[in-house]
């Protein structure tokens, strides 16, 4: 996808989805009335914050044990991600929103979302991008401590003999 194209489904979208939202409160309400469509909005939203609560709370769990057998719990944090915007789009008013957000709720379909974000994200889309852009190439040497203090050096104009110059610099402490 190019750059364009992205900004052109963001605008529609931010169109688009308020101009739905409207259609389906006017059908909804028409069909129930004002105050059973707005307890239905009200309803969803609760609902939907404890079943993120309780799935979080659970993610976490998850996380915490992977972590303490040192493996990364990236799928879990797909996971917890997926989570975040089901949240955002349960608190959303709107029953297209709502409906996005429980379709998230499901581990299964965050399961499909994460692969669909990690295979975006590991295609190094970036211009310029090679497979190793992260490796830094340099040489090292071992060096033994003891070594080292034995090869240490006299800041200039000091000597053995007659200690630090006054003049140096290299204030000695």
């Amino acid at each position: 996808m190019q750059r364009t194209s992205i900004g052109w489904a963001i605008a529609a979208a931010l169109l688009g989805i308020p101009l739905i939202e409207v259609a389906l409160f006017v059908v909804v309400g028409g069909a129930i009335g004002l105050w059973p469509t707005v307890g239905l909005v009200i309803a969803t939203a609760i609902v939907g914050t404890a079943l993120i609560r309780r799935q979080g709370l659970a993610i976490l769990d998850q996380a915490r044990v992977k972590l303490d057998r040192g493996e990364p719990p990236v799928g879990d944090m797909f996971h917890a991600m997926g989570l975040v915007i089901a949240g955002v789009l349960l608190l959303t008013p709107g029953f297209l929103t709502d409906t996005l957000g429980f379709i998230l709720l499901v581990p299964a379909v965050r399961s499909a979302f994460g692969r669909f974000l990690w295979a975006r994200l590991g295609k190094g889309e970036r211009p310029g991008a090679t497979a190793r852009d992260d490796v830094i190439d340099g040489d090292y040497t071992r060096v033994d401590p003891a070594a080292a203090r034995a090869r240490r050096t006299l800041p200039p104009g000091d000597s053995k003999e007659s200690g630090p110059n006054p003049d140096s610099p290299w204030k000695q402490p």
